[in-house]
């Protein structure tokens, strides 16, 4: 039998708050990287070598280089948000937080339909889960379906809050 954690921790920051922490020192650890490219490069490294050293492939080491050569350090800072904006602002995923907890239980055919009256946005099913796991919840907690084949879940009015 496992025995029970003698010090809980203590959760000074939500999760949240966690995530976007982890997501900008993400930036400066790629960042890390790069420098060190430069600096085998710089230690006389080949291309190739200094590539091989920091785990990536030689046509991505040369444009690394060219970024540096044309713009110093600002250069080789990764400029890439994380994938494409959402359709939905702030403002309205809020809105649909709102619309979402004035009713128990939804299918992702529910919601879609939903999204697509109220804001007139048209979201795959798939991306419809994506949604409701990571922006409405907060979480990426999974739910149970109702029918996998045509990717309906039932949504549980506890799980949104």
């Amino acid at each position: 039998m496992p025995k029970s954690e003698q010090i809980p921790i203590k959760k000074n920051l939500d999760l949240k708050e966690i995530n976007r922490i982890i997501s900008d020192l993400e930036k400066y650890t790629r960042t890390l990287k790069r420098l060190y490219f430069i600096k085998y490069r710089y230690q006389g490294m080949s291309v190739e070598t200094a590539a091989r050293q920091v785990g990536i492939t030689k046509s991505v080491a040369y444009t690394w280089q060219k970024r540096w050569n044309e713009d110093g350090y600002e250069g080789i800072i990764p400029r890439h948000a994380g994938g494409r904006p959402s359709k939905l602002s702030d403002f309205q995923k809020d809105a649909l937080k709102d619309m979402l907890n004035q009713k128990e239980a939804w299918t992702t055919s529910e919601v879609r339909e939903l999204i697509l009256h109220e804001f007139n946005v048209e979201y795959t099913p798939k991306q419809i889960r994506i949604i409701l796991k990571n922006t409405v919840t907060g979480n990426a907690r999974s739910y149970d379906c109702d029918s996998p084949e045509n990717g309906d879940c039932n949504l549980c009015q506890s799980a949104i809050h």
